[in-house]
């Protein structure tokens, strides 16, 4: 026995292909695309295409934006006092996410970017530490 809602929605469909609606439709003819769901159980793949097409992004992918959006940051600072603050605020946040994932971050395109920026903080560390001694 048909739900009211499918009895509704078949009528529809019905009514658009009389119509014409589903002619010329992109990608008519062309195999789907590949499901990003379909090592997900079942019944958790609803609740994972409704919270994607609503925008969301899991906390660890948010993280790695910021992250690498600090970096690209730091490349354009002028302020080396500004630089400085920001470069400690990326090694707390890479030190944050290393400790919840329990494995080092993996930052694949900028590993000589990033090695060069913790390269900074060490001699801007090591002349701010010396300045301060002084003071």
């Amino acid at each position: 026995m048909k739900t009211f809602s499918q009895i509704v929605s078949e009528d529809r469909i019905k009514r658009a292909i009389k119509e014409g609606k589903f002619e010329n439709l992109e990608g008519a003819g062309k195999p789907l695309p590949p499901d990003e769901a379909e090592n997900l159980p079942p019944e958790l793949r609803l609740a994972y295409r409704m919270l994607k097409n609503s925008g969301y992004v899991p906390a660890e992918i948010a993280e790695e934006k910021e992250i690498t959006r600090t970096i690209d940051l730091l490349a354009h600072m002028k302020d080396e006092g500004e630089r400085y603050r920001q470069m400690q605020k990326l090694n707390v946040m890479i030190m944050q996410m290393n400790e919840r994932r329990g494995r080092p971050v993996n930052l694949d395109d900028s590993d000589e970017y990033y090695r060069r920026i913790v390269e900074k903080v060490r001699l801007a560390e090591k002349r701010f530490g010396q300045e301060t001694e002084q003071d």
